[in-house]
């Protein structure tokens, strides 16, 4: 088996370049590149020495992926004839992806390979950016990284930003956290004699950017909260300090219980902002929503039971492992498949556990939430009407039932034949496929808004409530409907 021989071709010039790394430039006889874009190259070329480049292959693909697969491909099938050397720009070892996978394809055993160091761009970038990397820094690759890996109270270094079009794929990335106008800096061929530090504002950066296998892009950290306002952390932080020793008074002294109500009512106002489809106003809810996630992981952080990791791992786990069709090698094609495959799990898990059935359906803070998650749970192991039809049969006898009950003196026995008839009707909106919760919600703010109409009315009319008769009541009640239309 032959041997592919990797080595850097630094970060600059032909000066930077170590001697062993220089005669072995000029002394092989199948010198591989995988691009000829490259100063060290260009005075090599002046002394004789000759290379295959791969630049055609980016020209032909639309994929860097694509790009480095075939390179390596390209190489394997060379080293079957002679042992090569193949050089890249920088150190082969740091943000190069063609020699990941000659590193795979070695550990796959289909070739032997060497690598014999070079200088890394990473050394000149923090000389010539002042920078100390003990502080916080990361280096991401401009063709893949998201924006949720980027962290933005570390020095940032994103190199592989190739062109025009990849250093606007990278500035609509950063802009979706970073302000428009947030000063970077382009590093050209630092620590050479043709280094170029540029500053921009971050919306001009697919303006200024060159293709150039020798620039990085570099983007400061930003300390404070105020200011990193679009990250998970921050809140976490803001949440903790709220908490902390010389936080808020009010927040130190809430526990679960105590916050239980509000948890509640931001979902209500969440559902009301959903109905409005204001997007502005889900946004701000979503927000109210998540701060009670936060308040509760900070309090089990603090309490020493559990922290907001141990919230994140649940539920990310139980996401995986419901969802065998898109994770693992399950077959779902359409959400009845889902579905099944969703409560089958369940009922795997449900098997380790000796509880009831319905005790994870309790919701203190709502009956009808409670009586729906019941029936839903009973159904799912048989118990339920096979038809709706007998679902209304039972409405009527229990309503017939209530109406008996209510001609006698007996508060106890009215009050418990109510509560089968509301059971009933749980029962009916689940079976139509209706939330019983969000139901009664809104005909709690129909009722609300159309009281206020007719509030306005009166006053309107300058007399008090008791000097309208019911009819007349009625009439601003309908005139309210009429407007709502």
């Amino acid at each position: 088996m032959n041997e592919i021989t990797i080595i850097g071709l630094g970060a600059g010039d032909i000066d930077q370049l170590p001697l062993g790394i220089y005669k072995k430039l000029k002394n092989t006889a199948h010198l591989y590149v995988r691009t000829e874009q490259h100063p060290v190259l260009q005075e090599l070329q002046k002394e004789g020495v000759s290379w295959t480049s791969f630049d055609e292959i980016y020209e032909k693909n639309d994929q860097f992926e694509n790009v480095y697969k075939e390179i390596v491909e390209s190489l394997l099938q060379q080293a079957e004839n002679f042992p090569l050397v193949y050089a890249v720009p920088g150190h082969p070892l740091v943000a190069e992806q063609t020699v990941q996978l000659l590193i795979e394809a070695e550990e796959q055993g289909k070739i032997k390979i060497k690598i014999e160091g070079g200088q890394s761009f990473l050394d000149p970038i923090f000389g010539a950016l002042r920078i100390d990397p003990i502080e916080g820094f990361q280096l991401l690759d401009g063709t893949s990284f998201k924006r949720d890996e980027v962290q933005m109270n570390a020095h940032v270094l994103i190199g592989q930003v190739y062109d025009a079009f990849s250093a606007s794929e990278v500035k609509l990335t950063l802009m979706e956290k970073y302000p428009d106008d947030y000063e970077v800096t382009i590093v050209t061929a630092a620590g050479s004699s043709e280094e170029i530090l540029k500053k921009v504002p971050l919306f001009e950066l697919d303006r200024e950017m060159e293709l150039n296998n020798l620039t990085t892009l570099y983007v400061p950290p930003i300390h404070e909260k105020e200011n990193r306002i679009k990250e998970w952390q921050t809140l976490r932080e803001v949440v903790a300090q709220l908490r902390g020793p010389d936080g808020c008074p009010w927040d130190k002294e809430q526990t679960h219980t105590t916050l239980k109500k509000y948890a509640v009512e931001e979902v209500y106002e969440l559902l009301q902002a959903i109905d409005e489809e204001d997007d502005d106003h889900i946004v701000e809810e979503l927000g109210d929503v998540l701060l009670q996630v936060f308040l509760h992981a900070q309090i089990g952080e603090d309490n020493g039971y559990f922290s907001l990791e141990d919230v994140l791992a649940s539920v990310t786990e139980k996401m995986i492992r419901r969802h065998p069709h898109v994770f693992g090698d399950a077959v779902a094609n359409n959400t009845d498949d889902v579905l099944r495959n969703w409560q089958t799990i369940k009922a795997q898990e449900g098997k380790e556990s000796t509880k009831s059935l319905l005790e994870d359906g309790l919701r203190t803070d709502s009956s009808l939430l409670t009586s729906f998650n019941y029936q839903k749970k009973a159904a799912k192991v048989g118990f339920d009407w096979p038809e709706v039809s007998e679902a209304w049969e039972k409405f009527e006898e229990e309503l017939q039932e209530w109406k008996v009950e209510l001609q006698s003196n007996d508060k106890e026995a009215q009050t418990d034949e109510l509560g089968d008839l509301l059971f009933t009707v749980v029962n009916l909106a689940r079976f139509h496929g209706l939330s019983p919760e969000l139901a009664m919600m809104q005909a709690n703010q129909k009722f609300k808004r159309r009281f206020e109409y007719i509030e306005k009315c009166v006053n309107q009319g300058r007399r008090s409530f008791e000097e309208y008769n019911l009819e007349e009541l009625d009439q601003f009640w309908n005139d309210a409907k009429k407007l709502e239309r």
